[in-house]
């Protein structure tokens, strides 16, 4: 008789453990249907304050395409600026300051601009056994970065260091903490297929809006806007 009462009781238990998994896990899957499904979406139609803006530059051409993207853009609508390049590379960083002062310069007004670097997941020519570890230091590093800034938008355009940013911002999305627009522009240089950083993107859906430089990408990859060469 004991021995059925504990049965039935061990058997109730395991069935309430499953369904109290079954539907944290159905909870976690309609959440993040929806994230996606109105990601790129406007949210209102009210007159916005500037959105606090988080630009992310890579070396080389990354970080020169950047700066002609941000010449066009209305800057007192993306305010205050946060800059973030990789630990290793201060030339991006440099020529981000240059930009600013160039917005001083013209319109006479200090922004509230910062500029912030962050642990690489991979150096170049890092083994891929060794990366493990300065992968995690990286996104715990993105991690406290975004806490801290905790951004309306976000900039990129190709260089790993964007990834773990926007997977975090995605999942800050996911679990309520901020809502965050991020804007993937693919790099020039991109003619036939996307960088590892935009198909990552691409295919996880994490960029509420993904831009292409090449016709021949945007119907590669349909949910991509063609905006034509920037440079």
């Amino acid at each position: 008789m004991e021995k059925g009462i504990n049965c039935c009781f061990s058997a109730m238990m395991t069935n309430s453990y499953t369904f109290v998994i079954t539907s944290i896990a159905a909870f976690i899957v309609m959440r993040v249907l929806y994230v996606i499904y109105w990601s790129g979406k406007p949210l209102c139609t009210k007159p916005a304050k500037p959105f606090s803006t988080l630009i992310v530059l890579g070396s080389g051409g990354h970080t020169a395409e950047m700066l002609n993207l941000l010449s066009v853009l209305n800057t007192d609508r993306f305010a205050p600026r946060f800059y973030i390049a990789a630990a290793t590379d201060n030339m991006s960083l440099q020529k981000a300051r240059l930009f600013e002062n160039s917005l001083i310069d013209k319109t006479g007004v200090v922004e509230n601009a910062q500029f912030m670097q962050i642990y690489r997941s991979r150096e170049v020519g890092q083994s891929y056994l060794t990366s493990v570890g300065t992968t995690l230091i990286a996104i715990t590093h993105a991690l406290w970065l975004m806490i801290k800034i905790r951004p309306q938008v976000i900039i990129c355009n190709g260089p790993g260091t964007c990834v773990p940013l926007c997977v975090i911002a995605f999942l800050f999305k996911v679990v309520g903490i901020r809502w965050s627009s991020t804007f993937y522009v693919e790099s020039i240089a991109r003619v036939k297929r996307l960088s590892l950083s935009g198909l990552l993107l691409y295919q996880l859906r994490m960029a509420d809006q993904f831009f292409v430089q090449w016709p021949q990408l945007q119907k590669k990859y349909p949910r991509a806007h063609h905006v034509g060469c920037l440079m």
